[in-house]
């Protein structure tokens, strides 16, 4: 996987960032100089299973660190021009900051070594930058669906009632409240911050709203627009 997201601010500044699946996409010497609001123990997540030693960096503070550098001081509802490549097709849209890093943030968490974030990696890997809540909602259940089916095939107990899809959402609700006092931390601006916020409010929605989520989609799907 290789996504490179580009920004084109109205002051025609322009940024890049890329997203790679492959080992060793965070430079060495880069997490070598990284600030002290990327080290493993500030803002640690109360649920983080990594051991704490000295000079141990969060990981998905590293891998958002390059776009939290870049709009920290930078007002969220600005529009800007972004177009997201890959290796099958480009996306282009002319939205806020906000949503934009809400859609790279978001993936990189995912793609970055934390271990309890590399849970969202499935969907990752299939990335839909710029995604709605309903979309959102969607691709968690489809995902986890798929993944129910193939335990099935290899003989496990299927979770067709989505039990653990809350269960693991509500994990990742510590890890995306931790990260927000990282970002919190070091922001003059509030771009990252309602960024993470937006993301993190999807997020949740599978948490503790997923069966009303579910009617809505039920319903759209039944073909009743109004919902």
């Amino acid at each position: 996987m290789n996504i490179l997201y580009s920004f084109r601010l109205a002051d025609n500044r322009s940024f890049e960032f890329r997203v790679s699946d492959q080992p060793g996409s965070t430079a060495p010497e880069r997490v070598g100089l990284a600030p002290q609001w990327t080290r493993l123990e500030h803002c640690k997540c109360s649920n983080c299973p990594l051991k704490p030693s000295p000079g141990a960096y969060c990981p998905a503070a590293v891998e958002m660190l390059p776009v939290v550098e870049a709009f920290q001081a930078e007002d969220a509802y600005q529009d800007v021009s972004v177009t997201v490549k890959d290796e099958r097709r480009s996306y282009q849209k002319s939205t806020t900051l906000e949503e934009a890093l809400r859609s790279l943030l978001g993936l990189k968490m995912a793609m970055s070594s934390c271990p309890l974030l590399s849970e969202l990696k499935p969907m990752a890997i299939h990335h839909l930058p710029f995604a709605t809540t309903d979309e959102f909602i969607m691709r968690s259940v489809s995902h986890y669906l798929l993944q129910q089916y193939f335990d099935k095939r290899s003989g496990g107990q299927p979770d067709w009632e989505l039990n653990g899809l809350v269960e693991r959402n509500q994990r990742l609700q510590l890890v995306n409240q931790a990260l927000w006092q990282r970002i919190h931390s070091v922001c003059q601006g509030d771009s990252n911050l309602k960024a993470l916020l937006n993301f993190f409010s999807m997020a949740s929605s599978v948490s503790f709203a997923l069966e009303s989520q579910l009617r809505k989609l039920d319903a759209r799907m039944q073909g009743d627009t109004r919902i």
